[in-house]
């Protein structure tokens, strides 16, 4: 038998649940809606899609997908885990997409399809090496050998000429901040083009590093068109940068996978777009799968949002998606969990204890620039508490022993514990 993806999808549909997983397997490899002269056994046995596992669920009682067909009574739900032969599309991941991720969206003996995990075979690596730094490579970089990575998105997000921000880059540095990134709406724009932002920021951290022997590392957000992706990496690269940022969706996995060719430094993967094609419990990309693919194609730091953040994700939600990142993939080095989305101090506690390690890379925006004393106060919170969560104090340990904290919760509300 040849090499496997095993493509997993929770599904809903008004057919006998058997019939509607063939519809889906043959319709994504040698099928269409009627069987064919050239569909031979011998094809079929070779390319055919195959039902490797259907597993009946609680049906959850939502709407059909528009278009769907059958009776809504008969609605049951399942996990579905089909085979496909590599030989389909080969360690290519915009042709696989087309194969896991492609029509099945459309067919309307469908009520419901997501797809939730993707098990990938060998030479997927052999063509993508995953992440070039990761974790270990980060902290040499941003001299943070140890405990979680502290850092902050400029805020506002927009708005700031180039010499307003390297004041905000320098009161971050001189706080002690281990990573600063361009927020994910900043990219090139006639008020701040990269080439400004660069010159701007780049002289300010080098005067820190050669103050202190410790340069934080900054993520310029270098999203454009695909064939300018090398020239801004490049401009980065050569005033001294140490990380740049892509929003994956934008650019594409394609995109992500052709900067890691040429990356010689820590690609920055931003999520934006990711509740598009994952917020429905219906249609879509569960994280899960998502995140093998952009591992592999390159990212060395990933967005998985944080606890109690100011999205639609549950904290069991952002927790899994932490550990999926974390779990070992195909020998790739591991990539750096990113926890955003309303991040502040009084979070380090509850979030140490139930991710369980520091291997974090922990932005705060508000949480940071939003403190009542002042950014540098807000990143000393941030550090306060974490060292605090890491060596195994309780939060009213922390609170007391840290008045940036203390204050932190005048604006940010109580500990979470």
């Amino acid at each position: 038998m040849s090499e496997q993806v095993i493509a997993s999808y929770v599904i809903e549909t008004s057919l006998a649940l058997q019939r509607a997983a063939e519809v889906l397997a043959g319709e994504q490899s040698t099928g269409t809606f009627v069987r064919v002269e050239r569909e031979t056994d011998d094809v079929r046995t070779r390319f055919a899609a195959q039902v490797h596992e259907l597993t009946e669920l609680d049906p959850t009682g939502g709407n059909p997908l528009p278009g769907s067909v059958g009776d809504p009574a008969q609605r049951r739900r399942a996990l579905l885990r089909l085979r496909f032969p590599l030989d389909n599309f080969g360690p290519s991941i915009p042709n696989l997409l087309t194969a896991v991720a492609g029509n099945l969206f459309e067919i309307k003996e469908l009520a419901a399809v997501k797809l939730v995990d993707l098990d990938l075979p060998a030479p997927f690596v052999d063509r993508y090496q995953g992440p070039s730094f990761g974790i270990d490579g980060t902290r040499t970089l941003m001299s943070r050998p140890r405990g979680a990575m502290i850092g902050t998105i400029v805020k506002p997000s927009i708005g700031l000429s180039p010499a307003e921000l390297a004041d905000v880059v320098g009161e971050l540095a001189g706080a002690g901040v281990d990573f600063i990134k361009d927020d994910e709406l900043q990219g090139n724009g006639p008020s701040a083009p990269l080439t400004d932002r660069v010159r701007a920021v780049m002289p300010v951290l080098e005067r820190h590093a050669d103050r202190t022997g410790v340069k934080p590392m900054y993520a310029f957000n270098i999203t454009d068109d695909i064939d300018l992706l090398e020239r801004n990496h490049d401009l980065v690269v050569a005033a001294g940068g140490t990380c740049v940022m892509v929003c994956i969706n934008m650019v594409g996995l394609a995109g992500l996978a052709a900067l890691r060719r040429i990356s010689r430094v820590p690609i920055h993967g931003h999520r934006a777009g990711f509740g598009a094609i994952s917020r429905s419990d219906q249609v879509g990309i569960g994280f899960r799968a998502w995140q093998k693919l952009v591992r592999l194609s390159g990212a060395d730091h990933l967005h998985t949002n944080g606890m109690s953040n100011k999205f639609y994700e549950s904290d069991a939600e952002v927790l899994q998606s932490i550990a999926a990142v974390r779990e070992p993939l195909l020998g790739l080095v591991p990539t750096v969990p990113v926890l955003s989305s309303g991040q502040w101090a009084g979070l380090a506690h509850a979030t140490y204890s139930a991710v369980g390690t520091a291997d974090l890379l922990v932005l705060a925006g508000g949480g940071i620039h939003g403190h009542p004393d002042g950014a540098a106060a807000g990143v000393e919170s941030m550090r306060a508490a974490w060292e605090s969560a890491e060596r195994g104090e309780s939060a009213q340990g922390a609170l007391e022993r840290s008045a940036a904290l203390r204050r932190a919760t005048e604006r940010f509300g109580p500990v979470r514990v």
